[in-house]
């Protein structure tokens, strides 16, 4: 494996970037890994190097590049009073136009692969992933949000009003206990999706909570759950792959 730290100027900052890949056999297919709200820490580098063992391309982004060069929550008061000042001055747009940024970057490199690409989203970066599915939906054909947040919203700019533009294939999964995300807004998700022609799957994970997928969020992973979700978003990762799978739309249980 090889990996390093990248600066990637985006005319709104620097924007610090984990890169991770296999040594060889390359070039490899791209996967754009947006982080959660607290932060580009050692536990997400580490998922990162997960799925860059599975033959992938991936790149790490601190979102927060424009406010702060590196931000790692401790868990206190003040610490999280900083960390949601953070994720409040996020967009859809704004991060859309980063993954953009990470994509001309990643054309540079002879090891990355220059076909599709995959996107991965989680907690406050399930929207942004979604919204990178149908505003680069020229190369991104495979994308995840787990347990996203703010996927259907009063907003004009929620990300589900362009989802029909999606192509290649999008997954959501979802914790049944989440005081982040209401099972109102996915039934409200399905009821949209449903209507449209695009490749999706929502899957509810059933006795988990918000973060079940980080080991380190003591009391929240819950592991059987974790990996199911890495089989899911391995999975769909395929669909970058130079001939991509033929996968029928998939409706979430009842």
């Amino acid at each position: 494996m090889q990996e390093k730290e990248i600066t990637i100027n985006t005319g709104e900052g620097q924007m610090n970037t984990f890169i991770v890949h296999p040594d060889e056999d390359g070039p490899h297919p791209v996967i754009i890994f947006l982080m959660d709200a607290p932060g580009k820490r050692g536990e997400i580098h580490q998922m990162a190097r997960r799925i860059a063992a599975c033959g992938y391309w991936v790149m790490l982004p601190n979102l927060y590049y424009r406010r702060v060069e590196e931000f790692v929550s401790d868990g206190t008061e003040k610490n999280r009073e900083i960390m949601f000042e953070h994720k409040n001055s996020l967009s859809n747009e704004m991060v859309v136009e980063d993954c953009r940024q990470l994509l001309e970057e990643a054309l540079k490199c002879e090891s990355a692969s220059k076909g599709p690409v995959g996107c991965l989203g989680y907690c406050m970066s399930g929207p942004f992933a979604f919204s990178a599915a149908a505003g680069i939906n020229q190369r991104i054909r495979a994308t995840a949000s787990i347990h996203g947040v703010e996927l259907v919203t009063d907003s004009e700019h929620s990300p589900h009003l362009n989802s029909h533009k999606i192509k290649g294939e999008i997954y959501f999964g979802c914790a049944e206990t989440d005081e982040w995300v209401p099972n109102e807004m996915i039934e409200s998700l399905e009821k949209h999706l449903s209507k449209t022609n695009i490749n999706y799957r929502i899957e509810w994970y059933h006795g988990t909570q918000h973060g079940f997928v980080f080991p380190e969020r003591i009391g929240k992973y819950h592991r059987a759950s974790a990996e199911r979700h890495w089989h899911r978003i391995l999975s769909c990762l395929l669909y970058t792959s130079p001939s991509p799978r033929d996968l029928s739309t998939s409706r979430m249980p009842s």
